[in-house]
C-alpha cells in the first residue's frame, strides 16, 4: 500500500483539530491493525500495536466497515479494553477510529484522539470526506499498478532451464510497452513514473528494427516518447472531441484520459490541448 501514512496522519489531525493521530494498515487476512504511524503523540506506548478484528475501538471499526467513536474511551461501554494501557498513557479521552476501506475491504484505520471530552457532529465527520477518498483512491491506483506489474512478469517470465526459452515476439513486445504507458499514466510519483517511461523506451528500442504496419509504428518510434494510448487520445482530440468523448471512443473512464492528455502535454512541453495536437502533428504521430 504505497500511502504516505506520516502524511495522512497530519493532515487527518488538522482537519479534525485532534490533539494526536495514529494508524496503520489492516493486516492481509483482515484480522488486525498494525498501529505503524504515529502523529503529534507523547509517548511510543501505541507504535507497534496490533489490534484484533472486534477488539478495542480500532477493532469494532474494523468489523463494522465504519467510523466509530466513544467520548470517555476508558468508561465506554460499546467497545472492550484490551488497550487501555496504552490509550491511558497518551491521556486520551475522546477517539475516533475510520476505517479505509476499498471495494468493500478496510484497508487501514486512521484513529484521531483528544485529550479532552469532546462531542462530535455530523460536520465534523463530513469533513474527513475528501480526505478518505483520496486515500481510498491512491491504495487502488498501487493495487492496479501491483497487478499489472505482475502481469509484466508473467508476460516476461523465463522458465526452468531445462525448459526452451521462451522467446517474445513483436506482439508480446507491444502488449508490454501499452502496459508500462498505462502504469506510468497512473502513477503520480515523478521518480517512479520516469522508470517506467525508461523501461517503455528499452521495449520500443527492441520492437522498432520490425516495425509492423501499424500506421504508428510504420513511422517508426515516436520521437516525442509518446505511448500508443497517449496518441489514441491526442487523435481524438484532433476531432474535436471532449475528455467525455474521448472517454467512450477509446472505452476508457474520464479520469483516465486526463491522466493520458496530461502526460503527453508534459512530452510535447504543450501549454494546453490544441498546443499539443498541433505539436503531435507536426511530430508526424497523427494526422
Amino acid at each position: 500500500m504505497a500511502l504516505d501514512l506520516s502524511r495522512t496522519l497530519a493532515e487527518f489531525r488538522a482537519t479534525g483539530d485532534s490533539d494526536m493521530a495514529f494508524g496503520g494498515p489492516v493486516v492481509a487476512d483482515g484480522t488486525a491493525i498494525d498501529i505503524t504511524g504515529l502523529h503529534s503523540a507523547r509517548t511510543r506506548s501505541l507504535q507497534g500495536l496490533r489490534v484484533r478484528s472486534g477488539f478495542g475501538l480500532g477493532g469494532k471499526a474494523l468489523l463494522l466497515g465504519r467510523p466509530t467513536s466513544v467520548t470517555s474511551y476508558h468508561h465506554a461501554r460499546g467497545i472492550t479494553h484490551q488497550y487501555d494501557e496504552p490509550v491511558r498513557a497518551e491521556r486520551l479521552e475522546t477517539v475516533t477510529a475510520l476505517p479505509i476501506v476499498v471495494d468493500r475491504v478496510p484497508r487501514m484505520v486512521v484513529y484521531l484522539g483528544h485529550r479532552a471530552q469532546v462531542v462530535l457532529g455530523d460536520v465534523w465527520y463530513d469533513a474527513f470526506l475528501p480526505l478518505v477518498r483520496r486515500a481510498e483512491r491512491e491504495i487502488a491506483v498501487d493495487d492496479e499498478v501491483r497487478r499489472r506489474l505482475g502481469r509484466l512478469r508473467g508476460l516476461g517470465h523465463t522458465p526452468e532451464p531445462a525448459a526452451p526459452q521462451v522467446r517474445l515476439t513483436r506482439a508480446d513486445l507491444r502488449d508490454i510497452s501499452d502496459e508500462l504507458a498505462d502504469l506510468a499514466a497512473l502513477v503520480e510519483d515523478d521518480a517512479l513514473r520516469a522508470r517506467l517511461e525508461d523501461v517503455r523506451s528499452r521495449v520500443e528500442r527492441g520492437r522498432s528494427p520490425a516495425a509492423s504496419p501499424d500506421r504508428r509504428t510504420a513511422r517508426g518510434a515516436a520521437p516525442t516518447g509518446l505511448a500508443a494510448r497517449e496518441i489514441d487520445v491526442l487523435a481524438q482530440i484532433a476531432l474535436g472531441q471532449s475528455n467525455r468523448e474521448v472517454a467512450a471512443s477509446l472505452g476508457l473512464v474520464e479520469s483516465t484520459v486526463k491522466s493520458y492528455l496530461k502526460n503527453a502535454m508534459r512530452k510535447l512541453h504543450a501549454t494546453n490541448r490544441v498546443h499539443a495536437v498541433r505539436l503531435a502533428r507536426e511530430a508526424g504521430v497523427i494526422d
